[in-house]
């Protein structure tokens, strides 16, 4: 039986119906990222479904088309986020991936891709180089995940709560998040999302979205936003002050973040995307994580078209970025941040 594609703008419970039968299903396939990014950044989104021969929806692949001035035009899925990609069976993924490569073409896209958990059916280019890393949570709960942490784990979360960090959840934490956020990435010499765009999360997923502060005598020291779904939880987006750091506020967050997914009854933590053998990676091997690679495919219809680290010039543009004032950085990131979908 043969797959259909079109252009879907609706209704989203449709969308959301099929997208909730697929067990390899994402939180990043839900409509309510297309209300984010409409919300956040006014990027069109063109989605995609394939039906079948009695019109039902046999797979569908949320795009995003990403631009801004000197840029370029790149069609992801999804940008901002570490999954995407075509989502139902093999032939309808691989109808899903052509129609992407010409809506690419028509709209002079320099870049086309798509951020698969799974591959099957998809005849594109993988990029290799990131992985995600996943931490199994047992039937015993959050106890049992627990004590199967090693000791020296254990006792930095111990340290965190020994030096008075306090950990509060809820949507009145996005402010006190983004303030952490905002200033770690003008630290780390990337341009931040608006503060707008954690609000359009906070609105648009509801309970879905678990953000998250650690407090230390009366300020926030480290945030993260997690998004639960298909019985997973995942950190997104993570950050603490480095000066906070002897008090280990990150590792009580981490913690408070997964203990709650345990007593949720979700199967699995992921700590998201990184580089293999680099310092974020050591930090979420020691909770006792399995690698899990990303095979991100790409094609590119311009060589160097796509916006990634590795382009000619990232790496003065960090570097300048950091020597900003965060307000400043602050201020004009997310002008720069709509167009980079990383």
């Amino acid at each position: 039986m043969s797959a259909v594609v079109e252009r879907f703008d609706g209704p989203a419970a449709e969308w959301d119906a099929f997208v909730a039968t697929r067990d390899d299903a994402t939180h990043c396939h839900r409509w309510a990222w297309r209300r984010v990014v409409e919300r956040a950044y006014g990027h069109a989104c063109p989605y995609l479904a394939a039906r079948g021969e009695d019109g039902s929806i046999r797979g569908v692949l949320p795009l995003v088309v990403v631009r801004g001035a000197g840029m370029g035009r790149h069609l992801v899925s999804m940008p901002y986020l570490n999954y995407g990609g075509p989502l139902g069976d093999d032939e309808a993924a691989g109808a899903l991936a052509e129609a992407a490569a010409e809506l690419a073409a028509r709209l002079r896209c320099g870049s086309v891709e798509l951020r698969c958990r799974n591959a099957a059916g998809v005849a594109m280019p993988p990029h290799p180089g990131k992985v995600t890393c996943l931490l199994a949570l047992p039937e015993g709960g959050a106890e049992a995940r627990w004590r199967a942490f090693p000791a020296k784990l254990r006792s930095q979360v111990r340290r965190a709560e020994k030096e008075g960090v306090e950990i509060r959840f809820g949507a009145d934490q996005v402010e006190p998040f983004f303030r952490v956020f905002a200033r770690t990435m003008r630290d780390l010499g990337t341009p931040t999302h608006p503060l707008s765009f954690f609000r359009a999360v906070a609105g648009e997923l509801g309970d879905d979205a678990w953000f998250a502060s650690a407090w230390l005598r009366g300020r926030p020291v480290a945030g993260g936003c997690a998004i639960a779904g298909g019985g997973t939880v995942e950190m997104v987006w993570a950050s603490a002050l480095r000066e906070a750091s002897p008090a280990a506020p990150n590792m009580a967050l981490y913690w408070a973040v997964i203990r709650r997914a345990a007593e949720a009854g979700m199967r699995a933590f992921d700590f998201g995307r990184c580089t293999p053998g680099g310092g974020t990676h050591r930090f979420k091997q020691q909770w006792g994580t399995a690698d899990v690679p990303l095979p991100w495919l790409r094609s590119e219809r311009r060589p160097g078209a796509a916006v990634r680290p590795g382009t000619p010039g990232f790496a003065l543009a960090q570097r300048v970025w950091r020597r900003l004032p965060v307000p400043v950085a602050t201020l004009i990131g997310p002008r720069i941040r709509r167009a980079i979908p990383l």
